[in-house]
């Protein structure tokens, strides 16, 4: 089969799209005939080497966590899905293993994909879909009427973040670039803040949750414009959010935790009740081929994307 892989570390010129041995399902397992995957921040930065205490130094690695597709084998001991069924979820980050046209899934993190989207579309929502739920729902115990604060509302966990905060009937506020406002009042926001002319920890308003999608702000700057049992939550660890992040444990008070996605199926079919409703959209800037990988990662290291940027994976071998 056809993947997108790299032997070492280093910029999107290390990427190589070429044949790799096709998998094969264990007893749990799935088979999956990859229709489409997506690229999110970690997917560079691991291929950058960011995060190699965790990846280790393994290789060939296939990128990608991201999935679509179709089941076209099952092992033994499945039992929820069969041959022909239409699956989204993503894979463990660090194994990777998306961007191909066969990948395995193991049935205890797949969920059937929503009916009304296509799998372009239905391959930009699982990380990021899934951060935004389970970092509102999770980690700031959203309820209706909350203050939520969206930093980075035009990105891939912010439209997500905006839209799953409206549907449980938050007061949403999105930050974002003055070229986007409109986009983001569309994803249903209250109020849009143009980052280049007002920080926010700067205003009086305060907020129940603020999602810092971008970590761009720390715990302390934005604890200020929280209120008095408020959450901070980030998307990526840093040093300056660590102490805060620790001791709010066990400390009453505002507080600051971060969102580490899980691929939980319930999770997944909750997003696809979402957007079969009407509630959620998928939003999608960008789609390439899977021998355009490298020019997707490209795109995203810049920062500029609105909405998600897919892989769409047409069948080759």
């Amino acid at each position: 089969m056809k993947a997108v892989v790299f032997d070492r570390h280093g910029s999107v010129d290390v990427l190589q799209y070429r044949e790799v041995e096709k998998p094969i399902a264990k007893t749990n397992e799935l088979l999956v005939r990859v229709r489409a995957s997506s690229v999110n921040p970690v997917d560079w930065k691991i291929r950058q080497g960011h995060l190699q205490l965790l990846t280790g130094f393994n290789f060939p690695r296939i990128v990608g966590s991201d999935i679509s597709g179709v089941v076209v084998e099952i092992g033994s001991e499945v039992t929820r899905f069969q041959p022909g069924d239409e699956v989204y979820t993503f894979l463990n980050p660090i194994a990777g293993g998306a961007c191909a046209e066969y990948a395995i899934v193991p049935e205890s993190s797949a969920a059937f994909k929503p009916h009304n989207i296509t799998h372009v579309e239905a391959a930009a929502v699982p990380i990021a879909g899934l951060t935004a739920l389970q970092a509102l729902r999770d980690l700031g115990e959203i309820k209706a009427g909350y203050k939520v604060l969206i930093n980075g509302a035009s990105g891939g966990v912010g439209i997500f973040a905006v839209q799953v905060a409206k549907a449980m009937n938050a007061e949403v506020t999105g930050v974002c670039s003055a070229k986007n406002r409109e986009f983001v009042k569309g994803l249903g926001a209250d109020f849009v803040v143009d980052y280049a002319e007002i920080d926010f920890t700067q205003q009086r308003e305060k907020y129940d949750i603020i999602l810092d999608a971008v970590a761009t702000k720390t715990f302390a700057e934005c604890e200020n414009v929280l209120q008095a049992e408020g959450v901070y939550i980030s998307t990526l660890p840093s040093f300056d959010n660590l102490a805060p992040m620790l001791t709010s444990w066990f400390i009453p008070g505002k507080k600051a935790k971060l969102i580490v996605a899980n691929a939980n199926p319930s999770d997944l079919e909750i997003l696809r009740e979402l957007i079969e409703s009407d509630k959620v959209e998928p939003i999608v800037d960008r789609t390439y081929s899977l021998p355009e990988v490298a020019a997707a990662h490209g795109y995203s290291e810049t920062g500029r994307a609105v909405g998600k940027i897919a892989i769409g994976i047409e069948e080759v071998s």
